[in-house]
């Protein structure tokens, strides 16, 4: 049994009409949710009075100050009061509520801070004088002249003092810093040609601060970027611009080499509003599906942008959400837009693979002094001569050394071969440095493309078998790989039920030669239950083809002639995203001659 609300009268309730302060506070709740939620709707603001400085101040995680300062157009002192009204705005005039072309348009932000804490609004228009107002748990006080620039600042003291309650569910002062440091960033990629600035006032730090960029879109936007996601990034990115039926999608996308653990590095903007949109989010994740494993996740800076009646941004109060009218559209243009782009890299990975890879070599102690081998005595300890020498290499290494390549084939950018390390890493010479491929993770990377192209066209190549192989399988290993049956024909793989309990492998795809069929079978049973009715039919097969290329590919320990060596390169350079294999780890090290240098000091 519900027992009866205390707060709910037993008598016949009354309907009323709350008061403008109660109105503004429960709208307040919508909008302000913490310090960076107030700051994104100031500094938008800011953006949509046209300024092209927008200065940022906080203390105490913004809880205790907020002070937003532009010099846009500013607000005329008799529109003041007018501006702290809800749903007063100069950004729309309500005739077209789809056809929205500014960050605001509800009208709503300022008599919710005003609600909620103490505001003062202090503004200047180009023609006019300053004037200042101040509003106080939704108490108005008279405009009063003020001296200031052409611009406005809204200043916002103690945050949710009218409201404690809401107090409570803040974080620490640390946490809301770091929030308003990611709104203001976010707001800054939008907008490359303004000039952004954040300080904590409280110890007077400057957290973070970039100029305005010049030059055009993609010069500007690559600059903006590379102050706020590294230059790492904007090194190992991409330019993408593609555009479908009215829809255009630009930006930069890192190499798949390039991934994060977690989706921190993701930003999405549409019509320059930065949203964590789902749909968005799933489209990114379809793109590099292909390229990366689950648990690895692309950094990108995307921005859609279409006509405003194709997207209604009025879904969400914070406007972080959107909806498109073309969904389906907006995620296929943003999938091939982004393979697109992906494909054009060729077999690039990301320079962040050589320098770790430089990293992880063991330097000499600054302050130890150099002794070089002619300097030695011959009875210094570790010195026995040519006796010492002949014993280093009396154990046969796991290396061979090829002759010298061709000079044409050291020009090529994955260079000529010259040795075979581990029966796996072939050791490149390039016209400027050396590099380093993983043979077994770069050849599965040029099956699985073969793979997948063989699959568009007429279906893979099949072998068959001289003898069937019979595997035992459960009954529901079994009944998978039949659903699955014609899908897995198409790819090569004939299976057929073979009595109770097994299956027999009539052939298999000719590109994978000599194969471990019952390792292979056993391993696409296992893709089948992982991905099961989660994956769409496309990403199923995607994985699959990726297994099967696993077993197709040169196996470490394998010994290869110079000529396989020097072809395999020539394909990776010819292939694209043969930078990475199936999960996103890279293929290949490279590795300059000026850093190989310095590791031996000679700089």
């Amino acid at each position: 049994m519900l027992k009866p609300d205390p707060n709910i009268s037993q008598s016949q309730p009354v309907i009323r009409q709350l008061n403008e302060t109660a109105i503004n506070q429960i709208a307040a709740g919508e909008v302000v949710e913490r310090p960076a939620s107030a700051i994104k709707e100031l500094v938008e603001n800011a953006i949509d009075a046209g300024a092209t400085r927008i200065d940022v101040d906080y203390a105490e995680g913004g809880k205790r100050l907020i002070q937003v300062t532009d010099n846009g157009c500013g607000i005329a002192a008799e529109d003041l009061a007018l501006a702290m009204s809800r749903h007063a705005t100069s950004k729309i005039d309500g005739s077209d509520l789809l056809n929205i072309q500014s960050f605001g348009f509800r009208g709503e932000a300022l008599p919710s801070l005003g609600a909620v804490g103490k505001l003062t609004l202090t503004s200047r228009t180009q023609a006019g004088s300053g004037a200042e107002l101040q509003v106080m748990g939704g108490k108005m006080s008279p405009p009063r002249p003020a001296a200031m620039q052409p611009g406005t600042r809204a200043t916002l003291r103690d945050l949710f003092y009218a409201t404690p309650a809401r107090l409570k569910f803040l974080r620490s002062d640390r946490a809301e810093a770091q929030a308003i440091a990611d709104v203001v960033k976010r707001l800054a990629m939008a907008e490359p040609a303004i000039a952004f600035s954040l300080r904590d006032t409280a110890t007077d730090r400057v957290v973070f601060q970039v100029q305005a960029e010049q030059g055009d879109m993609f010069s500007a936007l690559r600059g903006r970027l590379g102050q706020i996601m590294s230059r790492d990034f904007v090194d190992n990115a991409i330019p993408v611009d593609a555009e479908r039926e009215g829809v255009s999608l630009t930006g930069f996308a890192g190499l798949p080499t390039y991934s994060r653990g977690a989706a921190v590095a993701q930003y999405l903007f549409v019509n320059g509003r930065p949203v964590r949109d789902k749909l968005l989010l799933g489209a990114l994740r379809g793109a590099y599906a292909d390229f990366l494993s689950r648990d690895r996740h692309p950094a990108v800076a995307l921005f859609v942008e279409c006509d405003p009646t194709l997207v209604d941004v009025n879904v969400h109060p914070a406007k972080s959400e959107v909806r498109f009218r073309e969904p389906a559209m907006v995620r296929g243009l943003i999938v091939s837009g982004l393979r697109h782009a992906l494909a054009e890299a060729g077999h690039r990975a990301s320079t962040t693979v050589s320098d770790a890879a430089l990293g992880s070599f063991t330097r000499e102690t600054p302050n130890q002094t150099r002794v070089y081998q002619m300097d030695r005595p011959r009875n210094a300890p570790g010195y026995s001569g040519l006796a010492e020498t002949a014993t280093m290499f009396d154990p046969q290494p796991s290396a061979r050394i090829e002759e010298a390549p061709q000079p044409e084939a050291q020009h090529r950018p994955l260079g000529a071969a010259r040795a075979q390390l581990h029966e796996n890493y072939i050791l490149s010479q390039t016209d400027n440095g050396l590099v380093i491929v993983d043979a077994h993770a770069a050849h599965e990377r040029l099956v699985y493309e073969k793979l997948k192209a063989q699959m568009a066209e007429t279906g893979v190549r099949a072998q068959a078998l001289l003898i069937p192989e019979v595997i035992s399988l459960s009954d529901g290993d079994i009944a998978l790989l039949m659903e699955q049956n014609e899908t897995l024909t198409q790819m090569g793989l004939s299976i057929e039920p073979f009595g109770q309990g097994a299956v027999a492998v009539q052939s298999v795809p000719a590109l994978l030669g000599h194969v471990d069929v019952q390792r292979l079978v056993l391993d696409i049973v296992d893709e089948l239950s992982d991905g099961g009715t989660q994956q769409s039919l496309q990403a199923q097969l995607d994985a699959i083809l990726s297994r099967v290329a696993c077993h197709g590919s040169v196996r470490t320990g394998r010994r290869m002639q110079a000529e396989e060596m020097n072809a395999l390169l020539r394909e990776m350079e010819a292939t694209p995203h043969s930078g990475q294999c199936n999960h996103g780890r890279p293929t290949y090290v490279s590795l300059a001659m000026a850093d190989i240098e310095k590791l031996f000091g000679r700089t």
